[in-house]
């Protein structure tokens, strides 16, 4: 146990002064002026405590000569100089005096902790000084003595200093979540440290509002707690903020949500989201947020209305036929080659646990929290049916089982040999202790940590900007690229309706492509036979008078004769290749042929353009360009 007790006032100093020699002759730093610094030390206050009373400024005014008897000091367990002299004071250098005291066995402890978590060397180093050797120093106790009000002290203390001198804590906040999580490792706290921010009072996101308005979301908001998640709360009180400072905006003496008018109030409402801006992008806000502003506005006083609050509309002032139409956009697959560069990016990427979470999410198709939700025990061995993967509870609160491929299970075996282990945290569903398959520094990966990587190897693949959900919808696509039944697909996707499973079914549906090809063989039949060209140019005369230049084709004067084809098929990218080649060679010989095709072409061009077909129009107009030339040069050779 280390000594903790301070001299008492009149105490004899020269037990500390010895203690103080010995230990600068044993680590072979000691020099006359450290001696004689630290016989004026005690000199001024023979009691430690008397030093550690004086205020900060008295405090932080010591020389650097006299630095290192508090140092010896604070090491040793005799001084304790407060929170605010430790978080002005820069302490690294205590490494090197450590040996053979309590204060180092318990710091040794927690780099071994960190270790074990996956903590680099270097980082838990950095850490262990920022905060648990303050923590033993200040508070005189020992590792598994440490109490969550300690870490909650050094917090208000580095408030405090923010207040009083306008510097940032941001280090210190890092390394107190740091001290939290190694302390739940070790099992001296309950609780592992909350990830992300506290959550911010109503009263706080609604600022700006209207008090009489503000009040009434706030208690909307309170009341909706009891059936939706902590996340769509969240969001909808942000969308009602933007409702509630329009109409304060709009109309600062509104009485109340009673006297709401759909023409003063609402309609210019519908405007302003259909015009309203991003404030971190710039740009307009997306047809889906503006969507789900208009829908925010329209449950909240429909709701209000139904429950017969006395502040509420008298009637409905918000329509079906309000709520902007979202386009019907196809799941964002990613084609098969960038599918595959992806896949390379990810396994030569040195984040090597979220690179392999993104390759099960895109190997099992899940969605991002559903993937963050899988346990350690989530893949289950059905005798006869081979391994399976149980996807927890996801957006559809549902769950489901995916069958597993040997490639697939040797990814997770990976995963489980790079996690960093830890005490189980807990479920945010469910609230029991649970150890997750992907935790890194003992605590659960985020959605952020996913999505950064995921940008990196998309980046390193020479992609645009993907996002994870994209995985799940390329292995849809795959899936139904390969022919798998739509009840197969729903299955696998988790999917509760055969309308969202359909939507892949559009991108490549095997029947469509069968009536499209039906429908062009029909077509091309319609055209007629085509007539047995005779010898001879121009190529007029050998239709026999089936008026091929009128045919409602894509038409293509060729050398030995012409090409039909049904619009769908679009211009053709090989008609008239030979005249645009660079080897191309003609003469004077050949100008009644050349001259004849240039007027097919201008005919053919004139066709197109009124036919609406415009890129079939500009590949004959090129053709013309190229003609002129070749004309121009046989006759000047």
């Amino acid at each position: 146990m280390r000594l903790v007790t301070v001299c008492a006032p009149g105490a004899d100093p020269r037990p500390l002064l010895a203690a103080y020699r010995r230990h600068l002759e044993g680590t072979g730093r000691g020099s006359a002026s450290y001696w004689r610094a630290a016989r004026d030390f005690f000199s001024r206050w023979p009691d430690p405590a008397m030093w550690a009373a004086e205020p900060l400024e008295v405090r932080l005014s010591a020389s650097s000569a006299h630095r290192p008897v508090i140092t010896f000091l604070m090491i040793h367990g005799h001084l304790r100089p407060g929170y605010d002299y430790l978080l002005e004071r820069k302490i690294s250098s205590l490494w090197r005096e450590l040996g053979g005291t309590t204060l180092g066995e318990d710091l040794a402890r927690v780099l071994d902790a960190a270790a074990q978590l996956g903590f680099s060397e270097r980082v838990a180093t950095a850490n262990a000084s920022q905060v648990p050797a303050r923590l033993l120093i200040q508070t005189g106790r020992r590792l598994g003595e440490l109490t969550a009000a300690d870490l909650d002290d050094l917090a208000a203390a580095g408030r405090e200093r923010e207040q009083r001198t306008g510097q940032g804590w941001r280090h210190y906040q890092s390394g107190l979540s740091f001290t939290h999580r190694i302390l739940f490792h070790l099992g001296i706290l309950a609780v592992p440290p909350e990830t992300g921010p506290e959550p911010v009072p109503f009263a706080d996101r609604l600022h700006g509002i209207a008090p009489v308005i503000a009040a009434a979301m706030t208690a909307y908001l309170e009341l909706k707690l009891a059936t939706c998640k902590p996340k769509t709360i969240s969001s909808l009180a942000t969308r009602l903020t933007h409702f509630g400072r329009f109409l304060t905006a709009a109309d600062p003496g509104l009485a109340g949500l009673a006297a709401l008018d759909r023409q003063r109030h609402i309609e210019p409402y519908l405007a302003s989201a259909a015009a309203a801006v991003d404030g971190r992008t710039g740009t307009a806000i997306t047809p889906g947020e503006q969507q789900q502003r208009v829908l925010a506005a329209r449950n909240f006083l429909a709701d209000i209305t139904a429950w017969g609050w006395a502040d509420a509309p008298a009637r409905q002032l918000v329509f079906p036929s309000d709520i902007p139409k979202l386009p019907r956009v196809l799941p964002r697959y990613l084609p098969v080659d960038a599918d595959r560069r992806l896949a390379g990016a990810l396994r030569e990427s040195p984040y090597e646990l979220a690179a392999c979470a993104l390759l099960l999410q895109r190997a099992c198709g899940l969605r991002i929290g559903e993937l963050l939700d899988l346990e350690l025990d989530c893949v289950h061995e059905v005798p006869g049916s081979g391994a399976w993967l149980k996807v927890p509870l996801g957006k559809l609160d549902s769950e489901r089982m995916v069958p597993l491929d040997e490639e697939t299970l040797a990814l997770i075996d990976t995963i489980t040999g790079i996690r960093s282990p830890g005490r189980p945290v807990r479920h945010p569903r469910y609230g029991r202790a649970a150890q997750f398959l992907f935790t890194h520094h003992g605590r659960r990966l985020s959605q952020n940590a996913l999505r950064e990587e995921l940008g990196r190897a998309a980046r390193a693949a020479g992609l645009g900007h993907v996002v994870p959900h994209q995985l799940r919808h390329t292995y849809a696509t795959a899936l139904v690229n390969a022919g798998v039944s739509l009840q197969a697909l729903m299955a696998l996707l988790g999917h509760v309706s055969a309308d969202m499973s359909l939507r892949y079914g559009k991108l490549f549906d095997a029947t469509v492509r069968t009536e499209y090809e039906r429908a062009l063989d029909l077509a091309k039949q319609r055209l007629g036979t085509m007539p047995a060209g005779r010898a001879g140019l121009p190529l007029a005369g050998v239709t026999g008078g089936a008026g091929w230049k009128d045919a409602p084709a894509l038409k293509s004067r060729l050398a030995g004769g012409f090409c039909l084809r049904a619009p769908a098929q679009g211009a053709c990218a090989y008609a008239n290749i030979c005249e645009h080649c660079p080897s191309f060679r003609t003469d004077t010989g050949y100008l009644p042929v050349l001259a004849a095709q240039k007027a097919d072409a201008e005919q053919l061009a004139r066709d197109a353009e009124e036919r609406g077909w415009i890129s079939e129009a500009d590949r004959h107009r090129k053709l013309i360009a190229r003609l002129d030339g070749l004309i121009g040069g046989a006759q000047a050779g």
